[in-house]
């Protein structure tokens, strides 16, 4: 054997050999977050006036979307705390966001989804919107920064003092020390309006802004990073751009009936709801376009932000051995059932999108079968061939990602302080604590109009749908702290990373 002949065997082998490691090296995870986002965005078909360049191509180029996915809580803090942990929140005792799963008996000793992550050799890091924020037993504050290798907040990224003259954070309710518009309700953040910010001066554009930074670092080990979006969570306040891709006089109306809550009663044969405030004060006001209009600007100006993401992975590295899952926490209601909020058990609120992308996928897939946002930590270690964990309340889909039709015999569970909500791919089941009890043929009847659960033909479906109620539902811990009132700015508490030991 000469010598050229020599080292070009050499050079062949350690090309090949290259390619080999790279093959084997576990997948990245980039796992993105949306606050408050229900079924109105382009691949989803909610409403066919958005605007989500963003996430159309997204799908288009390679993604499964699941038409019926809901989540594990229909509000915030308890619904990403199950998508975190596992654990639905009859199983940890997480109802409400004053309920902190730090103190969760079953989640102080299971590992969350990004610290089972890093245990088993992952690099996790993240910023914005990931975990629900929580004061401390110090007087500190929690956003999740425990759970994580490497943390950042979007807010000191982007401004040290929050002007509220640019309003860009949820808790901000006035544009120019006035608020848009003015409801009285001091407990609703209802507002909406367009901010003198540029879209590169908001918390959203900084978190999209550091997700890009980050997909241009060079990472010696895989890593799990989470991208939390705050729109479009209320107020409802983004930059004029937005609105203007909206013309008022074209919206379009929401389908509202006047009596749909009437055929909803408690065993006691009482009406079990009324319309909200803000439902009435929407109508009275005829602002029910204004709102529809600020909610769909909000969904364009987060898809905008997204597409920052999806671009700078595209032009990556790590494009091709990186699983993109996006989704939402909840749904929300702009009218349907006479209300204009979370937190209830109907298909406004438990539905969110979910997308995920496996770097082999060239097409868009949908898939009807109903997944739960629960099943997401099974799926995700699964598919990153890590051990899997027998305790997890979730289920495993990732057959669904290769083949979306194929057989799934789980429907879909979401669990509210006041009852249950069971997704099955026909019909949607709901139960109250207090006996109350609903029932839709959702195919036939999409709007959930016609409560059939007292028509004696339909009483083996519910016997059966009744199974997945979960039997028992744990208690809510009663240690909990408030959040600082200057939260925003308040440290870190760095005691709680040293306690969580497994």
């Amino acid at each position: 054997m000469n010598k050229h002949t020599y080292i070009l065997l050499i050079f062949i082998f350690s090309y090949f050999h290259g390619i080999s490691q790279k093959e084997v090296r576990p997948p990245n995870i980039v796992f993105i977050a949306i606050d408050d986002i229900n079924d109105w965005v382009g691949p989803m078909s909610g409403n066919k006036q958005a605007i989500t360049p963003n996430m159309d191509k997204f799908v288009q180029s390679g993604a499964v979307v699941f038409k019926n996915a809901v989540t594990a809580a229909p509000i915030c803090g308890p619904s990403r705390s199950a998508i975190l942990s596992g654990f639905l929140p009859s199983t940890s005792g997480v109802y409400g966001n004053a309920h902190n799963m730090l103190y969760s008996d079953i989640i102080k000793n299971n590992p969350t989804l990004p610290e089972y992550f890093s245990l088993n050799g992952y690099h996790t890091l993240s910023n914005g919107k990931i975990f629900h924020k929580h004061g401390t037993e110090n007087g500190l504050t929690d956003f999740g920064a425990w759970a994580y290798d490497e943390f950042a907040r979007a807010r000191r990224y982007n401004k040290d003092v929050v002007n509220k003259k640019y309003v860009t954070s949820s808790k901000a309710g006035m544009i120019n020390g006035v608020k848009k518009p003015e409801y009285q309700d001091k407990k609703s953040k209802l507002s909406w309006g367009a901010t003198e910010d540029t879209f590169e001066e908001t918390v959203d554009y900084a978190v999209a802004d550091w997700a890009k930074k980050q997909l241009n670092r060079e990472f010696d080990k895989p890593f799990f990073m989470s991208v939390g979006f705050i729109k479009p969570h209320l107020p409802w306040f983004v930059p004029q751009e937005f609105f203007e891709m909206y013309k008022l006089d074209d919206i379009e109306d929401i389908l509202i009936k006047e009596d749909d809550l009437d055929d909803i009663v408690s065993v006691s044969n009482k009406n079990m709801f009324e319309p909200s405030n803000e439902y009435k004060w929407i109508k009275k006001h005829n602002l029910a376009k204004e709102a529809t209009r600020a909610y769909l600007a909000s969904i364009s100006f987060v898809d905008k932000c997204l597409g920052l993401v999806l671009d700078a992975l595209e032009k990556s590295n790590y494009a091709d051995n990186t699983i993109v899952v996006i989704w939402g926490d909840h749904g929300w209601h702009l009218g349907e059932k006479l209300r204009y909020l979370k937190n209830t058990l109907w298909s406004e609120a438990i539905k969110t999108p979910l997308f995920v992308k496996l770097p082999s996928m060239k097409n868009a897939m949908y898939s009807d079968q109903t997944v739960s946002l629960i099943d997401l930590y099974p799926t995700l270690i699964n598919l990153a061939n890590l051990p899997q964990k027998e305790n997890l309340d979730g289920h495993n889909f990732s057959e669904l990602l290769r083949a979306p039709s194929a057989n799934w015999e789980y429907p879909g569970v979401t669990v509210s302080v006041n009852g249950t909500s069971v997704l099955a791919n026909d019909f949607h089941f709901i139960q109250y604590l207090d006996g109350g009890e609903e029932l839709y043929e959702v195919k036939k009847d999409p709007m959930e109009w016609n409560n059939l659960v007292y028509d004696a033909k339909y009483q083996n479906i519910i016997a059966n749908l009744r199974k997945y109620i979960p039997k028992t539902r744990k208690e809510p811990s009663k240690e909990r702290y408030k959040k600082p009132k200057n939260y925003v700015d308040v440290d870190q508490d760095p005691t709680i990373k040293s306690k969580r030991k497994f």
